[in-house]
């Protein structure tokens, strides 16, 4: 590869390093597409006609087509598959189809992540070819009209989601919130309601995402009652803010749920109620509380809580006691999923990272619109959440399994004996 350089260290299509980085982003890619090419020719070697020719061989290279990646705008030629066996069912040519790069394909799902981004961002879909020219060093596959029809895509798969049926997805434990992003809702205290959910195989799933009030029951029933009727099964446990409307709804839609309230929220409580000088070491004492060995140790540091500061601060401890039970409640569970049931924080880490790229944005565009963008960004950070620990014990607690001191009693009794 000759290029030429400039003084400054830049070239006719940007820096250097950004031409060899883009350089070797293609011939990964070339060398990737080769490679699969050639083992779906060593897979059908055998396939030949009745004349002992091979049915499936190398036929040249597809045209030119440029690629817009993480790395940059790369172009690359697929190699080309000639298949001629036939489908016995259709009676139709069978046909190669890279996994590595469709037909179709004009950008890598990265690039489809920072479209969302922009949006939110406060750029309209005018803005973004020229956004993103300066970082991919092309224009390519990026016009407005492209863009154009990828929310139109957006908005179809936000729709979709709304309506999908839940009655084949088993729920077993739930964390609500209701987040305040700030991007484009025209309320003061209007907010995103989230509901993500564990299934029985130990991973989350994102259950709902709507527009609402975060102190509103009647919301939160809406959200609750349309989540029922597409066949949602009641939870065994949710997790939520003590503020929240929530849990009025909860008792209405699913009155056999466990509630357990999130410690981080009430810490943060507790604390208003006190005066900095004395938040600290309340502070360690609320975490002796919700880190107890298990739920007996649990109540007894309530008590020493109580009695250390109900003298002087009889509002501060009135929010643990007067919880005491929705806030204990995760104890009755397997000792390995206590970290992910006494707080929503599955919801507050996915969020804190939209959070941190979204503003107040006086722009062009609707309510709807931005929800479909948050919806966007929290389906692909979905695809990196972990299951819960001892993923296998969720099935258990489906199937009313008892726990005592977070060991599964049938366990402690097989090992006693």
């Amino acid at each position: 590869m000759l290029t030429v350089v400039n003084a400054d260290g830049s070239t006719e299509n940007g820096s250097l390093i950004d031409e060899i980085v883009r350089e070797g982003a293609r011939r990964m890619l070339a060398a990737a597409l080769e490679s699969e090419v050639n083992a779906y020719l060593a897979e059908l070697a055998d396939a030949r006609d009745e004349a002992g020719r091979r049915l499936v061989v190398r036929n040249g290279f597809h045209q030119p087509r440029k690629i817009a990646t993480s790395a940059g705008t790369v172009e690359v030629k697929a190699p080309r598959v000639n298949d001629k066996r036939v489908d016995e069912v259709t009676g139709e040519r069978k046909r190669f189809s890279s996994a590595i790069l469709p037909p179709w394909a004009r950008k890598t799902p990265k690039v489809s992540e920072v479209l969302p981004l922009l949006y939110l961002h406060g750029l309209s879909t005018g803005d973004f070819v020229p956004a993103l020219e300066q970082f991919l060093g092309s224009t390519a596959g990026l016009s407005p009209a492209t863009i154009g029809r990828l929310t139109a895509t957006w908005t179809e798969d936000h729709q979709a989601f709304q309506k999908r049926d839940l009655s084949k997805t088993d729920f077993v434990y739930v964390w609500a919130d209701g987040v305040h992003l700030k991007v484009r809702l025209d309320q003061a205290k209007a907010c995103v309601l989230v509901m993500v959910g564990v299934r029985a195989d130990g991973s989350k799933e994102l259950i709902a995402l709507e527009e609402g009030y975060r102190e509103s029951g009647e919301s939160w029933a809406n959200l609750m009652r349309d989540c029922a009727r597409r066949g949602m099964r009641a939870p065994v446990l949710a997790v939520g803010d003590g503020a929240l409307g929530f849990w009025k709804a909860l008792r209405e839609v699913f009155p056999e749920t466990v509630e357990q309230r999130c410690w981080v929220h009430k810490t943060a409580n507790v604390l208003d109620a006190l005066p900095k000088s004395a938040q600290p070491a309340a502070k360690a004492a609320i975490a002796d509380i919700y880190n107890a060995e298990d739920k007996e140790h649990a109540s007894a540091a309530v008590k020493a809580f109580a009695k250390q500061y109900s003298a002087k601060f009889p509002k501060a401890v009135a929010k643990i006691v007067e919880d005491e039970d929705v806030l204990l409640a995760f104890y009755d569970y397997p000792a390995e999923h206590w970290i992910h049931l006494r707080t929503t924080n599955p919801i507050e880490s996915t969020f804190s990272t939209v959070r941190l790229r979204t503003k107040v944005t006086r722009g062009a565009g609707s309510r709807s619109a931005a929800l479909v963008m948050t919806f966007k960004l929290i389906e692909s950070a979905q695809g990196r959440w972990r299951a819960v620990n001892a993923p296998h014990l969720v099935a258990l607690v489906r199937a009313g399994a008892r726990f005592e001191r977070g060991v599964h009693l049938e366990r402690e009794h097989a090992s006693a004996a």
